[in-house]
């Protein structure tokens, strides 16, 4: 899954959001109490995510919400339980 966002220390931190962000290589300690949502959240094949950035030093990182239902995988199970449990 390719991302926005690019982590150098060659660069200032930028928010470009939602074409580009650079951020800063590593977090720092004002990381934990100063990340913030960027944009509101995305959807990439089954994946929903977003991303947090934090408002002092700009280190940013996406954040992984959720997986979205194989709906295929879904009715193959559904399938396979029905077969497995009925009654002879």
């Amino acid at each position: 899954m390719p991302s926005i966002v690019e982590y150098t220390d060659q660069k200032r931190p930028m928010n470009k959001y939602p074409v580009r962000i650079v951020s800063p290589v590593h977090s720092g300690p004002c990381c934990f109490s100063a990340m913030e949502e960027v944009g509101g959240l995305q959807q990439e094949e089954r994946w929903v995510f977003g991303y947090k950035r934090c408002k002092k030093c700009g280190f940013t990182v996406r954040v992984i919400v959720r997986e979205l239902v194989d709906e295929r995988l879904q009715a193959n199970l559904r399938e396979t339980l029905k077969t497995s449990f009925a009654r002879s």
